[in-house]
């Protein structure tokens, strides 16, 4: 018998998690662009427009159109102090309608890096939303970690990277940045972690309207914190404890309403920011003033009568169904109670156009929900379905259309 022992190769250490998103995020990007890049290189042949006001002069400034125009003005040249207006003084769509943080962030950088030109303001919105589409992709991940199994968290975690609408995540807009600092709350509540979660609403509340709901969030993670106490302990909650969470929610609270003060302030008019969203409705139905929740009715009552109010009545009522399923409360009371206010944030204020899908985005840690990737079978449809739907988006609601 051999005196000499054999030894099992030690198994090579396994990649850690955020750096196999980063490499899921890297490969989705490589996709994205691509699928960008196809659509910019034959908009011209295909007759089709570019998506932005004037004719796109390179694929980076093709990449910061739309609302990229908005924020390089910005960046540029601040806001208005004066609202445009028509022959008949109604607010004409204008950059009041676009909080400040993502410009602001390009315009240090471009200040630090000592360039000021627009062409510069579209290298340095690009990256910076790229980065941030890293990091939120990230902090996504560790998100569903605390919440699910590592498989549903990884795969939920694909699926937003692949999504229709991920293409959204490398262009110059704000939605990078918000959706970063919008799971970096949602993470920080997880943890019970007070004081980063209400600097990251905050910092969510000057990039994207919406954030707002993390209120409810915060209230949900409490009240269903202090009941699992109680029910432990037969204990209510320190009165310290209750003040911190009141503080907490104002804060919030003052920070998603402070916008519209700036913006009265600022141009002399109390309903600037109010004006200036509704502008944007004009093209679809007119200028009927905002009445909490009947925006959807409106839209789909212009279009589609009396079948539309039944089609509105029905979505809200999937979409109860869909989040009050066991897999979805399953994500925790701090996911449930920001989607369903999320959800309810869109119902009440938002006008369903083709921006809607992009503002579906802040729903995305649903897509950790356990069922969506249990077989092999079902994740792979799921992953073939994301990607095929690339490509009618972005030729939707980037080239013809904007998102």
């Amino acid at each position: 018998m051999s005196s000499t022992s054999e030894t099992t190769p030690a198994a090579p250490p396994a990649a850690h998690p955020s750096l196999r998103v980063l490499g899921v995020y890297a490969a989705s990007r490589v996709l994205t662009t691509a699928i960008l890049l196809a659509c910019f290189l034959l908009a011209p042949t295909l007759r089709l427009p570019f998506g932005s006001a004037r004719a796109a002069t390179g694929f980076l400034h093709f990449l910061a159109a739309w609302d990229g125009t908005a924020y390089r003005q910005i960046a540029l040249h601040g806001y208005p102090t004066t609202l445009p207006v028509d022959a008949a003084g109604h607010v004409l769509p204008n950059a009041w309608a676009f909080l400040p943080l993502y410009p602001a962030l390009v315009r240090a950088i471009m200040a630090a890096t000592g360039s000021g030109s627009a062409d510069s303001f579209d290298v340095v919105a690009v990256l910076v939303s790229l980065l941030a589409g890293a990091g939120a992709a990230v902090v996504l991940h560790r998100l569903l970690q605390r919440t699910t199994t590592p498989r549903a968290a990884l795969w939920g975690t694909v699926l937003f990277c692949v999504g229709p609408l991920s293409f959204v995540l490398q262009v110059a807009y704000a939605e990078s940045l918000f959706l970063l600092l919008l799971f970096g709350a949602l993470l920080a509540l997880r943890a019970d972690r007070l004081l980063p979660f209400t600097l990251l609403a905050v910092a969510a509340s000057a990039t994207r309207p919406g954030a707002l709901v993390l209120g409810v969030a915060l209230l949900v993670h409490s009240v269903m914190g202090w009941r699992d106490k109680r029910r432990r302990s037969g204990r209510s909650p320190a009165g310290s404890r209750v003040v911190s969470v009141l503080l907490s929610g104002a804060t919030i609270g003052a920070a998603g309403l402070a916008w519209p003060v700036i913006a009265g302030a600022v141009t002399g008019h109390p309903d600037a920011y109010v004006q200036t969203e509704l502008a944007w409705w004009t093209g679809y139905v007119g200028r009927p003033g905002l009445v909490p929740f009947a925006p959807w009715l409106l839209m789909a009552t212009r279009y589609l009568g009396p079948l539309g109010v039944v089609l509105v009545v029905a979505v809200w009522g999937l979409a109860v169904v869909l989040l009050t399923r066991r897999a979805v409360r399953a994500l925790g009371p701090e996911v449930l109670g920001f989607s369903v206010a999320h959800l309810a944030y869109l119902a009440a204020v938002f006008l369903p156009q083709q921006s809607l899908p992009r503002l579906l985005l802040p729903l995305a840690p649903v897509l950790g929900a356990a069922p969506l990737s249990e077989t092999p079978r079902r994740r792979g449809l799921l992953l073939g379905i994301a990607v095929a739907l690339q490509i009618p988006a972005v030729l939707l609601l980037w080239v013809i259309g904007y998102p």
